[in-house]
């Protein structure tokens, strides 16, 4: 472990885990942003630990749109949804970060040699300035149940597939079983979406979503 003033660099979960247990155990209010949900594995305790930890804190979630081709991390924001955790999704680019209790900010590195780093940092205007891009990010994002329940009206992932072959709209729409004028209304509404101004910029978001 290094450290530098507040900020202290951990390599591997189980380095974090020892450092941090006690942290997350105390905490009562927690904000992460994650890609998936293997980067902070370490702060999803299993059964019974895990609904104690879900109950005894205020938890807000936020992910990629991603993770809902994901059976085993859809599963996990189901049940924190049912246990009181606010789950957001979010089209741009997170920074993966946990923030317990506006205090401690833990912050996912790169992975070099199948190990990661995670930086920890208590500094009080380094914190600050960490959660205050959380806010602005959670701000932006949609409701899990609202972004689920319009991302499968659209058939997303199914037009998303059609626009990365490159086909025409009249092939698109037959093979979806649409008209031409549904086909590109739901094109055009998965575009906003996703945020995009161009069907190139919706593919490309799409991709760095994990989408495709």
């Amino acid at each position: 472990m290094e450290r530098v003033s507040d900020v202290v660099v951990v390599r591997g979960e189980a380095e974090l885990f020892e450092r941090t247990a006690h942290l997350f155990a105390a905490a009562t209010e927690v904000s992460c942003a994650a890609r998936d949900l293997h980067t902070w594995s370490v702060a999803h305790p299993t059964a019974p630990e895990r609904e104690q930890a879900v109950r005894a804190a205020n938890v807000r979630k936020m992910y990629l749109p991603g993770v809902l081709f994901d059976p085993k991390l859809a599963e996990h924001l189901r049940f924190m949804a049912t246990h009181g955790a606010r789950i957001r999704i979010t089209e741009r680019e997170v920074n993966e970060t946990i923030l317990l209790d506006r205090r401690i900010a833990i912050v996912a590195g790169d992975n070099v040699g199948g190990v990661r780093s995670y930086t920890v940092v208590s500094s009080p205007e380094l914190v600050q300035g960490i959660q205050s891009l959380f806010e602005a990010a959670w701000a932006g994002g949609t409701d899990l149940e609202s972004y689920q329940a319009r991302f499968a009206e659209l058939g997303a992932r199914e037009i998303l597939v059609q626009l990365a072959s490159g086909c025409k709209d009249e092939t698109a729409a037959r093979a979806l079983g649409v008209g031409v004028r549904t086909y590109r209304r739901r094109v055009a509404e998965l575009m906003e979406l996703l945020g995009a101004s161009s069907r190139f910029q919706a593919g490309a978001r799409a991709r760095e979503a994990g989408l495709l």
